[in-house]
């Protein structure tokens, strides 16, 4: 019997005893799950070494099919995990039992707006996420790898006329992106194919990367380099062109209105963007108001901190831009390997400072790289997380796009992205073997208000510790960096709910490429400060009950140990975590 055949079997049996076979029935599911999902297996190193070899040969298949299949697998589970007698499961079965329903749930609470996402996009379009697996996500240590990589590229240009064709079939029906996104879209992906094949990023990372396989003689390399160049001038750079046609086309047609109320059941879907990406039931309204309150208290702190600076005319906006442009690199040729070193010495400097505050911390060390240049225009900083084998370390990616290179700001971000945040608190998900394997990998979607809840978190907590003492700068910095998540929380909802257009958005205090993302990742942008909020408040009501008893470090292992989980779940393990304590 196949695992499929045995999920369909189980889906259709009576109640089945938890305690003896949920364990296993969670590992089953997981592993039928990412069969499906080559690219994912590879980001993870998820199938022991044989296997996981066969699917880095593989790109995920991304048509209009597939998500429906997907959909339908999800649809499975929930029906499989129906069977289980929940009065039978111990407390961690069944918090993760909890867990798995929650995430099935939310992958089929989509079906109805899948039409309304955007396939080919400038923030994390098909395009993008291939060049991502390719350049940074593909292991190249062995022979084996390289023909890996070979053949995945080989697939690229299916895989983008597959998302092209989703993307003319919107269009048949009217839906199409705002014509300013299917410009920068455009722009994004010419600047991929200007260079000559062989100057093509995928090229050059192949044959660096293929320069250092052992037992490869310069012959075969030379040949595989050939068939690298082949495949992209010949292959890739069409369909990339016959996209560009399509999405010009589209842009065309296509008017400047931004949100999702401008889309067939587009309240509906945003609504159901806010729940899955805050894991809460807050309304637009409230999100909405829960921002310009946000923004009125981060703008009176950041006021006071000014005037002691001596910077008392003109707005906060007005003061904190003459502040940036003041501190700032000198103009260098190599200003930006400058710029990474620094960061590489904030991260190690916070992974010292941090064990104030952790005394569990992930093994996997964090590195710092640039985004690639094709893509820093549309690109924001972000972090991958290792995988469960230990291959390859947290990565901190920054955007250096310049010309100027300002110095306020570049704490937080690298306390948000790498220490003491988005690494400790995902590879340490990655770490934890009590676990059960699909609430280490998050393979059915990420926990968004958790994630980048704790992020937002990790640079209060910097403050808190009184990292900032002494530098009002970069006590700015965060101020700054917390102010432009209230403003998301403002901006998100205006554009998609209250028809914001993408000018008023910027005039706000959006830079463009910001709120171009918001576009097409509705909802997400309120993640940050919505999860935020709500660690600080279960932390505060913590420390209130608890009084002496309460430990800073305790709280982390209790908010970090069940690794990203929806807020309501946050809620109910701090407090039995604070009942417990109380005795």
């Amino acid at each position: 019997m196949t695992r499929r055949d045995l999920l369909a079997a189980l889906a259709a049996a009576p109640l089945v005893n938890a305690a003896s076979d949920i364990d296993r029935f969670f590992d089953e599911f997981l592993t039928e799950w990412m069969r499906h999902e080559p690219e994912a297996s590879t980001t993870m190193r998820f199938f022991p070494a044989a296997e996981q070899e066969q699917m880095d040969a593989k790109l995920s298949d991304d048509s209009e099919e597939a998500s429906h299949a997907r959909i339908a697998r999800a649809r499975q589970g929930l029906a499989a995990l129906a069977k289980f007698d929940r009065k039978t499961m111990t407390p961690a079965q069944s918090f993760s039992a909890d867990m798995l329903q929650y995430q099935l749930t939310d992958v089929v609470g989509e079906e109805p707006y899948l039409e309304l996402r955007f396939p080919i996009n400038q923030f994390m379009g098909r395009q993008v996420r291939l060049t991502g697996l390719l350049t940074d996500m593909q292991p190249m240590r062995s022979v084996r790898d390289a023909e890996n990589f070979l053949s995945r590229l080989e697939q690229v240009a299916k895989s983008v006329d597959q998302s092209s064709k989703s993307m003319n079939d919107r269009a048949a029906k009217g839906i199409r992106p705002p014509a300013f996104i299917a410009q920068e879209t455009v722009s994004q992906m010419k600047r991929f194919i200007a260079p000559e094949p062989e100057a093509n990023i995928l090229v050059t990372t192949f044959s660096s990367k293929l320069a250092k396989i052992e037992g490869l003689d310069a012959a075969r390399k030379k040949a595989m380099t050939a068939q690298a160049v082949s495949i992209v001038r010949d292959a890739a750079y069409p369909s990339y062109r016959r996209s560009i046609d399509g999405l010009a086309t589209a842009q065309s047609k296509s008017n400047n209105d931004a949100g999702l109320w401008r889309l067939p059941k587009g309240d509906e879907a945003y609504a159901f963007y806010l729940r899955r990406f805050t894991t809460t039931r807050m309304t637009v309204d409230e999100i909405h108001r829960k921002g310009l309150d946000e923004v009125a208290r981060i703008e009176g702190e950041m006021d006071a901190i000014l005037k002691t600076m001596g910077r008392t005319a003109g707005s906060v906006t007005e003061r904190m831009k003459a502040v940036n442009e003041e501190y700032v690199y000198p103009g260098s040729p190599d200003v930006r390997a400058t710029v990474l070193a620094d960061y590489a010495k904030i991260i190690a400097e916070a992974n010292v400072r941090s064990a104030e505050a952790f005394d569990r911390r992930p093994k996997a060390p964090c590195i710092v790289q640039r985004i690639p240049e094709f893509q820093e225009a549309n690109a924001a900083a972000n972090y991958s997380t290792p995988p469960k084998d230990g291959s390859r370390p947290g990565i901190f990616r920054v955007p250096l796009r310049g010309p100027v290179f300002q110095k306020t700001g570049m704490r937080t971000l690298a306390y948000h992205e790498a220490i003491p945040g988005h690494h400790f608190q995902l590879a340490l998900q990655v770490e934890m073997e009590s676990l059960p394997a699909f609430r280490r990998s998050n393979p059915f979607g990420s926990m968004s208000a958790f994630s980048e809840g704790w992020g937002l978190y990790a640079e209060r907590l910097a403050s808190d510790l009184g990292w900032y003492k002494g530098d009002p700068r970069g006590d700015l910095g965060r101020l700054s960096g917390e102010l432009f998540r209230a403003r998301r929380l403002v901006v998100d909802t205006g554009l998609h709910a209250k028809k914001w257009t993408r000018e008023q958005s910027i005039a706000y205090g959006i830079p463009q490429s910001e709120v171009d993302r918001y576009v097409v990742m509705p909802g997400q942008a309120c993640s940050y400060k919505i999860g935020q909020l709500k660690i600080l408040e279960l932390r505060e009501q913590a420390r209130a009950a608890l009084g002496p008893k309460f430990s800073l470090k305790e709280f982390h292992n209790v908010a970090l140990g069940n690794g990203a989980i929806p807020l309501t779940l946050l809620e109910r393990v701090v407090k039995e975590w604070t009942k417990g304590k109380q005795g």
